[in-house]
């Protein structure tokens, strides 16, 4: 008989609740579905990206999510606005040198509702 979990993070559980909302007010905005849907499963099962991947598949001025956590592993030449779960703090801090924005999942989410022209990576 398999244990059932739950997420006991208030925020967590409080941001999974907003991006399926913002699903149901604008149907065209699936993107915040699916990022509800990964974050529910279990955190080991979470994306992790590492900048050198970031840098290799985004391009310049592109927003990337992350729907788990960056780590600093690699390097990153193009200026990329990152939005995800969590950073390492080594990663936030390349990004933001690189000449791109960090965020979290409700930034991202606040400043592009619909969520379109988003390149996920996980």
């Amino acid at each position: 008989m398999s244990k059932t979990c739950f997420k006991t993070n208030p925020q967590l559980v409080a941001l999974i609740s907003d991006l399926k909302a913002k699903t149901r007010e604008d149907p065209k905005a699936a993107i915040w579905r699916d990022i509800a849907l990964r974050l529910e499963a279990p955190s080991r099962v979470w994306a992790e990206a590492n900048l050198s991947k970031i840098d290799k598949n985004a391009k310049d001025g592109e927003t990337v999510l992350v729907p788990g956590k960056v780590l600093a592993a690699g390097e990153i030449t193009k200026a990329v606005n990152v939005a995800a779960y969590s950073f390492s703090s080594k990663a936030e801090a390349a990004i933001v040198a690189a000449g791109g924005k960090v965020m979290t999942i409700r930034d991202l989410m606040a400043e592009n509702p619909t969520g379109s022209k988003v390149r996920i990576m996980g």
